[in-house]
């Protein structure tokens, strides 16, 4: 059972364990159940408990139950989608590719996954049915309250993201040096945070789930993602399920934040938590607020510049209540290739943009020294 820290807060009820007695005025109030099958506890509908002000959001409810709830709450069926509209948990490795099997690589395409992404581009990224809007609404409204519950096991400036281009191929001397970035970053307490997809977003998951290793068994993890050094590569997923099961990982986290609105591009199961987003704009913008321990940027393309002038207005603006470092990793690239670093520091000397905590290297012990020095 969880408590809500705003107003008078409702508590959220996910397990048939955590159920409600009624409070000293007979009823059972501001409360949210999730999901729930009350069909299972004939014992706590046959007390006849009644309910007030309460949310009932996917949950099973029979009929000898109906009569006491009041018409002060609100009730949410189901709604049939393949997913679930009110889910309470982030998504795992597991549970995103359920159904997926390494030694069958043709079960990609039938996992979970991949059914929920070929339903989403079936009835239309941007679709005008009511019902399949609002279903999407709410499950990333779930996705947000169970990552906002993961979050507050951290201090807010734990929370460091690292973006990047989704093409960067596991061969790339950049991969490594975002793993190792990550790792070290992890092992020192910090929570290593991206888009949760390939490339650089992968290395950075797959650093934080290598922490605590030798450099002996990343060489060798790293060269069993080589096989397949793109996403678009067979082998790409089921390497990284062998490396996984090579290597479990059950002291140090990582947060992954995909989004089916690119879900041609798969997310990595090296994110030990997955907060998997219909909107990607939500997602994006969440994924700058929440870190708030600064945010490496690695060479990426249009998406990653346009992260940079995101992160870059949330600074400014001291939202969510104080800037925090924008370290660029690569010289040559964020000066002259996509000269953006230049590009910030004169609007920052100018006015146009306050507060900026800027910092470019080409160092990954710098960019590290830099962020834990925050």
């Amino acid at each position: 059972m969880k408590t809500r820290s705003c107003g008078n807060p409702y508590r959220e009820v996910v397990n048939i364990a955590d159920l409600p007695a009624p409070d000293e005025t007979g009823y059972v109030a501001r409360y949210v159940f999730q999901y729930i099958d009350f069909n299972q506890v004939p014992q706590y509908v046959a007390a006849g408990h009644r309910f007030s002000d309460c949310c009932f959001l996917g949950c099973e409810i029979p009929a000898a139950m109906e009569g006491s709830i009041g018409r002060t709450c609100l009730i949410f069926p189901r709604m049939g989608r393949a997913y679930n509209v009110f889910r309470s948990r982030l998504y795992t490795g597991e549970t995103l590719y359920a159904g997926y099997d390494p030694e069958h690589e043709d079960s990609f395409s039938t996992c979970f996954d991949s059914t929920v992404y070929q339903d989403y581009i079936a009835r239309g990224k941007h679709c005008d049915d009511i019902r399949e809007t609002l279903g999407r609404a709410l499950h990333d409204h779930g996705i947000s309250d169970a990552m906002e519950d993961f979050l507050r096991r951290f201090d807010p400036r734990q929370v460091i993201a690292v973006m990047g281009g989704h093409a960067l191929l596991r061969t790339d001397a950049a991969f490594r040096q975002v793993a190792e970035i990550a790792r070290t970053l992890t092992e020192r307490g910090k929570l290593l945070a991206s888009g949760g997809g390939p490339g650089a977003m992968e290395a950075t998951h797959f650093g934080a789930w290598m922490a605590g290793r030798s450099e002996a068994e990343f060489d060798d993890a790293l060269a069993m993602l080589a096989e397949a050094p793109s996403f678009r590569d067979p082998g790409w997923l089921r390497t990284a399920f062998a490396v996984r099961t090579k290597y479990p990982q059950v002291k140090y986290r990582s947060l992954g934040v995909p989004t089916w609105f690119y879900g041609h591009e798969p997310a990595t199961p090296f994110a030990t938590h997955i907060a998997k987003f219909f909107v990607n704009s939500v997602r994006e913008d969440t994924l700058l607020t929440i870190a708030r321990g600064g945010i490496i940027f690695s060479p990426g393309s249009a998406g990653t510049i346009q992260e940079i002038f995101q992160e870059a207005a949330q600074n400014h603006y001291a939202d969510p209540g104080e800037s925090s470092p924008m370290v660029f990793l690569g010289k040559e690239f964020y000066t002259k290739e996509v000269p953006v670093y230049p590009l910030l520091e004169e609007l920052q000397r100018r006015g146009r943009y306050r507060q900026l905590i800027l910092s470019i290297t080409d160092d990954p012990e710098e960019a590290i020294s830099t962020l834990l020095a925050f």
